[in-house]
């Protein structure tokens, strides 16, 4: 999944913040933080512990890994996975709708995973047609 870059962290933080409609007093509450220190974290003079970062995170709605990448913290290990990247990417949607997006892609390829890993099912339709015996001859319905 490879996250649009810009200069720094902070930047990134603040374009978040920005396209979900948040003032920085807003997620500065939202992220129990004071609002000196978020303006300086957007400015580039801080950097946050992985701890702020989750509740920077969770202000936004988006995915703490996301920041976690983008500050360095942990390497990009989903870069196959265009479909993840594309949605991170798209600057006209909040960051709620990217993660509703994700969760929800993530959730139908969970269900697909344990899908295939049950034994297949008989491909033979179940219906009203008479079962053959043992020896192969289809016993006679008699109507009465």
């Amino acid at each position: 999944m490879e996250l649009p870059r810009v200069g720094s962290l902070g930047e990134y933080i603040r374009q978040q913040r920005q396209q979900a409609k948040i003032s920085l007093r807003q997620l500065a509450a939202q992220a129990g933080v004071s609002n000196p220190y978020l303006s300086q974290v957007e400015r580039g003079l801080r950097k946050p512990s992985a701890e702020i970062l989750n509740q920077i995170a969770k202000g936004l709605q988006i995915s703490a890994q996301a920041l976690y990448v983008q500050a360095g913290l942990i390497e990009d290990r989903q870069q196959d996975n265009d479909v993840l990247a594309a949605i991170r990417a798209d600057v006209s949607l909040t960051g709620r709708q990217r993660q509703v997006l994700v969760d929800i892609y993530e959730s139908f390829r969970k269900e697909n995973r344990v899908a295939s890993a049950q034994p297949p099912q008989s491909a033979e339709p179940l219906g009203d047609d008479p079962v053959p015996s043992r020896d192969g001859i289809t016993p006679e319905v008699k109507e009465g």
